[in-house]
């Protein structure tokens, strides 16, 4: 099984240094440190990890407006903030900037651990739903764009519906393109899309 990569981003510097001892003690591979929102977002940007501690308050960009733009930019597979606060509003904040955990401070190894490896073991399952769903969404795009191009070669041309769908498939081979391209192609030379 592959080492858990990490970033830290904590505006204290003792804080950071904890953390790294603890995460690699328990073979966690830190790549990357940071004192501010910034460096944290730069940090994710350059290593991709799989995981980022955040605290939420440090300088110049906070950590839930860092947790924000990583989730956009998609450069951490998992978010967890760490932080002294635990009032309901910094909660539901992180909960919509796409964080996967949120541990009050002081932490200790019995916490920091099975919190890091359920984050990051549901965000695994998160981004393979939105592969699947996204494969399943292209492939239906897929065949809706076909099946109009069946429908207006067969309306145009007087085809067959096998007729039309093996000129699709056969223009496909011959010009190394998807059927969908093909398709999109065909409707659009007919005005029909």
């Amino acid at each position: 099984m592959s080492r858990i990569r990490v970033v830290i981003a904590d505006d204290e510097p003792i804080t950071r240094m904890d953390l790294k001892e603890l995460l690699s003690a328990q073979g966690y591979q830190v790549v990357g440190e940071a004192a501010d929102g910034f460096d944290a977002i730069e940090m994710c940007r350059q290593t991709q990890p799989d995981l980022v501690l955040l605290d939420v308050k440090m300088p110049l960009l906070d950590g839930l407006s860092a947790a924000r733009i990583i989730y956009e930019e998609d450069i951490a597979e998992t978010i967890i903030m760490l932080t002294a606060y635990s009032e309901w509003e910094f909660v539901k904040t992180a909960r919509d900037q796409g964080v996967a955990g949120y541990l009050v401070k002081p932490l200790g190894e019995s916490s920091l651990v099975p919190s890091i490896e359920l984050a990051v073991a549901r965000s695994k399952e998160m981004r393979q739903l939105k592969k699947d769903i996204r494969q399943v969404t292209d492939r239906l795009e897929s065949r809706t764009v076909i099946e109009k191009a069946k429908g207006l070669l067969m309306a145009q041309e007087g085809m067959t519906e096998q007729s039309a769908y093996d000129y699709i498939r056969k223009l496909s081979q011959s010009k190394k393109l998807s059927m969908r391209r093909v398709a999109e192609i065909i409707l659009m030379r007919s005005g029909g899309r």
